[in-house]
This record gives structure tokens, C-alpha cells and sequence, in this order.
């Protein structure tokens, strides 16, 4: 089947990026949330990430005109059964997934490729959720979707070689360099990515340093763009936490048991930059 039309179903910070990147790339994009506010801001997210690229000289008005005329919106999943490829970006929550893959099962026309930007969860669980498991795949997007290059290429146990071929040249087309990982809690990114944040958080919990020393260590001593603490809080606390407790959970190691300072936080609403405020203020 030739990809004309992708569904991003997810308006957020990862969906609003792979829905940008994929118009970006040609195609007609569908991107769905729950509600209009939430595709309000989406594409306000988009609007933006292409404004700093004119402001670079790396795009035209007339570039973003087309682009973002290639972006419709929509409340209603049934909407996907236009789709020739689809991209689920929601919450990192394994029931809310499966419930939104067993929808899209229903809604999608045969042989469309349903694939999840899930960071952690079980390709093959959520391919469960479907009478297409062999249509189902990982394509996990690092963030900022438009800037990253990788994107992991995660085969669940049914998953067929030709649903395979079809996500690593799609992802190609879109500019992005395919990785294929195997299904294991975290993958490849995040089952070290993670735990080195969580250890950074104790550091943070035990008085080790202060978030700022510990950052500043990483980026000034192991050349790290970002420190981990901050990196966090672009992530989302809450994203961090709920894959700390996959990974806990799917491989039973205490090393992977969340920092209490990190489930705190979380609790008191402190999500990071969404939230205006992490391990930092955000004005």
C-alpha cells in the first residue's frame, strides 16, 4: 500500500512533532486528540518549531503555508479509517494504548500499519489489543521529534517483515534514521537512558549536589548536551516515572526502582516543563 496519508493520534509534544516532521516530509497528516484544546496547542507547537526554522533560514513563509495545510485535525479516531499508516503519541499508560489500538483496529482499513511511539511498553502486549498483530510495530521518536534523527524500530512477536520494511523506509522518507530494537522493557534508548536520570534524581534526593552541580558535571565532564535533570523535565516527570516502573516491573530488578524523590514530585503536579516546574522554574 503507498503511504499518502498518515494518522497521528496524540496531540502533544511527541505528537505534534512526528505530525509536523510527517507533513514536513509530503504527507497528509490527520491529528487526532480527545480535545479541540489539546489540537489547539499542538499546532500552536507546531507553528512555533517552524517559525524558529524561518528564523534560521532554513524554511520560507511559503514553506510553512504548505506544510501546515498538509495538518488537519480531528476529535474522532473514525477519522483514521483515512489513514494510510497510523502513529499512536499518547500517554505512556499500557491500558489507555490497548484501548486506543483496539479502536483503531476497528476504524483503520486492512493492512494498515498501526505503530506506537510508546518509550517502554510491550509491542506485543498492545498488538494483543488487535486482530492485526502482525501489522503492529515500535516506532519510537527521540524528543524533539523535528530535530532527532533516531527513531527505534520495535518488532512485537507477531510482527510480519513486511510490516517491518514498511515503518524503516516510512521513517526514512520522514528524514529519520530507523534502529531496530528488540521488545524488552525500556528498548535499547530508554533501558539506559532512564535509569541513569533516576540515578541522577537520588544524587539529587541523598545531597550529593545540588541539580544545577549535577547537570553541569554531566555536560561539562561526559560532553552531555543536556544534564539529566533538565532532560527530565523536557521529558515529563510523569513519563519518567512510568517507564522506571515498566522497566522495574517487566525485568524485576531492583536497580530500576523509581527515586521517592522522583515519585514526589510527580505527585505534588511537578511535571517539569509542561507543568512549569521540575527539578526547575519555567517562566
Amino acid at each position: 500500500m503507498e503511504i499518502k496519508t498518515i494518522g497521528v493520534v496524540g496531540a502533544g509534544q511527541m505528537g505534534s512533532g512526528i505530525a509536523q516532521v510527517a507533513a514536513a516530509s509530503g504527507f497528509s497528516v490527520i491529528m487526532n486528540d480527545v480535545e479541540d484544546e489539546f489540537i489547539d496547542r499542538g499546532l500552536a507547537a507546531i507553528e512555533k518549531s517552524l517559525g524558529r526554522m524561518v528564523a534560521k533560514g532554513t524554511l520560507t513563509d511559503e514553506d510553512v503555508k504548505s506544510i501546515l495545510s498538509r495538518i488537519e485535525s480531528t476529535t474522532s479516531l473514525d477519522d483514521m479509517a483515512r489513514a494510510d499508516f497510523v502513529v499512536e503519541a499518547i500517554i505512556e499508560n499500557e491500558a489507555v494504548k490497548m484501548e486506543v489500538f483496539r479502536r483503531l483496529d476497528e476504524a483503520c482499513k486492512e493492512g494498515v500499519v498501526l505503530s506506537s511511539n510508546t518509550s517502554s511498553i510491550s509491542i506485543t502486549k498492545i498488538a494483543s489489543a488487535t486482530h492485526r498483530p502482525g501489522s503492529v510495530i515500535g516506532m519510537h521518536f527521540m524528543n524533539p521529534v523535528p530535530v532527532m534523527k533516531l527513531v527505534e524500530i520495535i518488532r512485537g512477536l507477531a510482527t510480519t517483515d513486511e510490516t517491518f520494511d514498511i515503518t524503516v523506509s516510512l521513517a526514512e522518507k520522514m528524514g529519520k534514521t530507523p534502529i531496530p530494537a528488540n521488545d524488552f522493557p525500556g528498548f535499547i534508548s530508554n533501558r539506559i537512558l532512564m535509569p541513569m536520570i533516576n540515578e541522577a534524581v537520588y544524587a539529587l534526593f541523598e545531597g550529593v549536589g545540588s541539580a544545577e552541580d549535577i547537570d553541569q558535571v554531566m555536560r561539562l565532564g561526559m560532553n552531555h548536551p543536556m544534564g539529566p535533570l533538565a532532560l527530565a523535565d523536557l521529558i515529563g516527570l510523569d513519563t519518567c516515572l512510568a517507564i522506571m516502573e515498566v522497566l522495574h516491573r517487566g525485568l524485576g530488578d531492583d536497580k530500576y526502582r523509581p527515586c521517592p524523590l522522583l515519585r514526589k514530585y510527580v505527585d505534588a503536579g511537578w511535571l517539569g516543563r509542561k507543568s512549569g516546574r521540575g527539578f526547575y522554574t519555567y517562566g
